[in-house]
């Protein structure tokens, strides 16, 4: 007999939890702060310039955008999909997805500056731009999760979850098509111009969001001294493992396709020979860490449903949010060293350093707002967890799968 799923809040009253919730108001804070400086003193205090506009904040921004996406998904296995194993997971995944996307649009409209002129943007829209196209896709994502939310927790709307959840599964899928086509629609940067950026951006998303999701899972579960059974953290490495290997199909594919196209060769010898950190970062940190290692962990022996512990998927976690940092800083920052071919055939100098390839480094500005956005996503996560029932009591093997014990016995 199946027992229902029951939810509770987390205690939070514990000098741990406060603690916690203190550091995070100070990093926000500090966020904050940082932002006032920059918009203070101007992007003059920052490392971007006239060839790099899109700097370190815009790296921590479009991880939280893309990975709210994909921490979507744990909810859409369940009530899409009908894997009635995931759907316990179903709550927390909306939560987490409005907390990072929320988090990563404060960074991006701090880091663009004026976002009093946000309002602007917001009622006045060019539907010729895709920048226009994504500010509807992402306002409408919080609208529809949170719906999603409300009909999973309202017990006599459950009925309309099915239907609410494939419209944000859709919706998802859409804002993140978006957000890559952002990228992919830039012609003028040969390392953006591919129509692989899609795609790329949706696996992504899986690979990134799912990472994130684990990692809050378990410290959620650890902090309030709740179960989480071997077979949910089994099934949920296994599809890390799969994400992880789409994320490195397609960049493949992009390159692959790039290096036939003669006009790509000199921007695919930059990142992938002699782009000096951009270089590093592409083979080591997006493909080694952020993809080959994680999928030896999940996969080693080839058998991914053995020996798999909460450890060890939540270091595969860690690795492939190491690694997706690194490959958004190769897409974003690399994209914009590589200097624009204005006039292809011909040799371009100015006194704007047009024709070379630019430098940049990070300032502490920069990475304190960043930082601050993910500060800002974890609030949210804690104080949603303190006032309403979005964890399951236990995620036990029996509570999630009742007929675990009699597979184990018959084994």
């Amino acid at each position: 007999m199946v027992k229902p799923i029951r939810y509770s809040e987390i205690d939070g009253n514990s000098g741990r939890f406060y603690t916690f919730g203190a550091v995070l108001v100070l990093f926000v804070l500090a966020g904050l702060g940082c932002a006032y400086y920059m918009e203070h003193y101007g992007h003059y205090v920052t490392g971007m310039n006239n060839q790099v506009v899109w700097g370190t904040p815009h790296i921590f921004a479009i991880f939280l955008i893309v990975a709210a996406s994909g921490a979507l998904n744990v909810a859409s296995i369940g009530s899409v999909f009908g894997k009635t194993l995931y759907k316990p997971l179903g709550r927390l995944s909306g939560l987490l997805a409005i907390a990072m996307l929320v988090g990563g649009l404060c960074v991006l409209v701090l880091d663009l500056g004026r976002p009093d002129r946000l309002l602007v943007a917001m009622t006045h829209y060019t539907f010729k731009s895709i920048f226009a196209w994504n500010i509807f896709l992402y306002v409408g994502f919080l609208v529809i999760v949170a719906a999603y939310l409300w009909l999973q927790m309202e017990r006599r709307m459950n009925r309309y979850a099915g239907a609410a959840g494939m419209l944000a599964f859709l919706w998802r899928l859409v804002l993140t098509t978006g957000t890559g086509c952002i990228f992919g629609f830039l012609v003028a940067r040969e390392a953006y111009d591919s129509a692989v950026m899609a795609p790329l951006f949706i696996a992504m998303s899986f690979s990134f969001g799912l990472a994130v999701y684990i990692l809050v899972l378990l410290a959620s579960y650890h902090g309030a001294g709740r179960e989480v059974g071997d077979v949910i953290i089994r099934k949920l490495g296994r599809l890390l493992g799969i994400f992880a290997a789409a994320v490195l199909y397609f960049t493949a594919i992009q390159h692959l396709a790039n290096l036939y196209a003669a006009e790509h060769i000199g921007v695919e010898r930059f990142i992938l020979l002699d782009g000096g950190i951009y270089t590093w970062l592409f083979w080591f940190g997006q493909v080694l860490v952020g993809g080959i290692l994680p999928m030896l962990l999940v996969f080693k022996r080839g058998k991914p449903d053995k020996g798999l512990s909460a450890r060890t998927v939540s270091l595969a976690s860690i690795l492939v949010i190491l690694g997706g940092f690194a490959q958004l800083y190769v897409i974003v920052i690399g994209g914009q060293a590589y200097p624009l071919n204005m006039f292809p055939g011909m040799e371009v100098s100015s006194s704007f350093n047009d024709g070379v390839i630019a430098s940049y480094a990070p300032s502490l500005p920069e990475i304190g707002l960043g930082l601050g956005g993910i500060a800002l996503t974890g609030l949210l996560l804690l104080v949603g967890l303190k006032v309403l029932r979005f964890m399951p009591e236990t995620l036990s093997n029996t509570a999630i799968d009742p007929h675990h014990g009699v597979k184990a016995e018959s084994a």
